[in-house]
């Protein structure tokens, strides 16, 4: 056994005392039996010698500590590897409905140039400001509809593509800061105008000036640097659309007897919540991260007119529209008179499918509705515990594991109970969550449950895209700021100071054992 002083003890060993390592000659310099040192030099050499032997015995029980913590700390196992757990049709549906999707994603695919007349963006309506040239290149992780893409991805690993996308076609574009290769794709929104009332809209990061699409176009882009310097900017990341027909079809009768079976085991939590509502017929609205859209109609033209500027049928009005930087009539999105599908036996006549005679946004609708749900990996026995604890320490109550569809137009849709862990609610997330914007009900902290479904594969977490690590997800949702970091985690101890709805259940999963931790994470990853 080492000696209390020689690992750790009241005596340390100081070597810059003995000058060594600090760029200054040693004391004595001799060539290989030149010449026999004196014994006081021998002794000290000696005794010197064994404690730098005494230092590596203490270094190697250190690494061996630390690897031996490492091994049993809690960690999020990563983005799960194997084939993407989504991205093809929902299952049973007729023929005619199979059509209609896979015509749907081909548009869902399409890439937009400004006048549809560059090669390989035969689509029409980019711009004059923009943030993406095409939904898949946004909706992309682990398949076409997914979540955004990134360098993390096993099933397909890219850099973020807003960054080639700033000088695509000779745009002028200059890439803001916070668009990085390795981050997430992100929109940009600001706090307030300038004159200090509320903004929270979509500030596109890009313009068509210097495209050579866009000739004459001088439009410049916003100045993210002052912004940024006034903390007035807040970032969304692209949300998952697959399953979301059965979202969509589920009735709010639904919705609303989920929230109010869990009252009372909300309430012992803390935990409160309430829906968002369109402001003209009163019914539940559903998507996007505060629940700000009714349907999946009015989602594609929201993102179709705020993401990529094309004006349609939904939103036929231009954002940014400039003189010299307009080049289409409005809606530059609409329905075809004329099929202009040129590999179909009715090119340029007025009769086609379904599809090939809608909109746009109408496909991209279909597209989504459409979608299955993410499959989940096969259980293990640590998944199944993670399940049981997942619930138990609250998590459950708000990312509700079942919801049942109603009756649907569409082939084995109806009465369909499906798994999106979310109870499609709004709740206060507290200050380290708040972005500052109001979207129809939902507040400045509010947003609404993310579903987990097809987790597991998602590489960017919480609405921002602010990390990568889904344990740091699960940390941010406690309102207790950094008082309380431990190993680099936001540690929730039950102060009164938190305003999170999500703060006692955080508090659960932090009073769990590492191992019952690791085993939420993987039940997460499994989804």
């Amino acid at each position: 056994m080492l000696p209390p002083t020689a690992c750790g003890g009241k005596r340390s060993l100081d070597f810059r005392s003995r000058n060594f390592g600090m760029g200054r000659a040693p004391p004595f310099q001799v060539a290989p039996g030149s010449i026999r040192m004196p014994e006081s030099v021998a002794s000290a050499r000696e005794a010197s010698m064994k404690r730098i032997d005494l230092l590596s015995i203490c270094t190697g029980v250190l690494i061996l500590a630390l690897a031996a913590a490492a091994a049993t700390a809690q960690q999020d196992p990563g983005p799960r590897g194997g084939s993407p757990a989504a991205g093809g049709f929902f299952p049973g549906l007729s023929p005619e409905e199979q059509h209609l999707f896979q015509q749907a994603t081909t548009r869902f695919m399409e890439v937009d140039s400004v006048s549809g007349n560059l090669f390989g963006e035969d689509g029409s309506g980019l711009g004059p400001a923009f943030n993406g040239n095409s939904c898949a290149m946004c909706h992309a992780q682990p398949a076409v509809g997914g979540s955004s893409p990134g360098l993390r991805s096993p099933q397909n690993p890219v850099p973020n593509p807003q960054v080639a996308l700033a000088t695509l076609d000779q745009a002028k574009n200059q890439v803001p800061p916070f668009i990085i290769a390795e981050g997430p794709v992100r929109e940009a929104r600001f706090v307030r105008n300038r004159d200090g009332s509320a903004d929270g809209g979509v500030h596109d990061l890009y313009t068509i000036t210097g495209r050579t699409d866009a000739p004459g176009c001088q439009l410049a882009q916003p100045d993210f640097g002052q912004q940024l310097y006034l903390n007035n900017v807040i970032f969304r990341i692209p949300t998952p659309t697959f399953g979301l027909g059965l979202v969509e079809l589920t009735p709010d009768s639904t919705l609303q007897a989920n929230l109010s079976v869990t009252q009372s085991a909300r309430a012992a939590f803390g935990i409160g919540g309430t829906f968002n509502t369109s402001g003209n017929d009163g019914t539940i609205t559903r998507f996007g991260w505060k629940a700000q859209n009714k349907s999946l109609l009015i989602f594609s033209g929201e993102a179709y007119n705020v993401e990529q500027g094309v004006t349609s049928e939904a939103f036929p009005n231009g954002r940014s529209a400039v003189p010299g930087c307009i080049f289409n009539n409005d809606p530059e999105d609409a329905t075809n008179l004329v099929n202009g599908n040129n590999s179909s036996p009715n090119f340029n006549m007025n009769v086609g499918t379904a599809s090939e005679m809608s909109s746009d946004v109408v496909n991209f609708a279909a597209f989504m509705r459409l979608s299955a749900p993410p499959t989940p990996a096969t259980q293990t026995l640590s998944t199944q515990r993670g399940a049981f604890l997942f619930s138990r320490v609250g998590c459950a109550l708000c990312h509700s594991p079942s919801l049942t569809t109603g009756n649907a137009r569409y082939t084995s849709m109806s009465n369909v109970t499906y798994h999106p862990y979310s109870d499609f609610a709004l709740h206060h997330m507290g200050s380290q969550l708040a972005d500052g914007i109001n979207q129809g009900a939902a507040g400045p902290d509010q947003f609404r449950t993310a579903p987990l479904w097809g987790i597991g594969q998602r590489l960017f977490f919480l609405h921002d895209g602010r990390t990568a690590d889904l344990l740091q997800a699960i940390e941010a949702h406690a309102d207790c700021g950094n008082q309380n970091r431990r190993d680099d985690h936001f540690r929730h101890d039950g102060g009164g100071s938190c305003r999170s709805e999500a703060d006692a259940v955080v508090s659960g999963f932090n009073g769990l054992s590492a191992a019952q931790q690791q085993d939420i994470l993987n039940f997460l990853r499994s989804l």
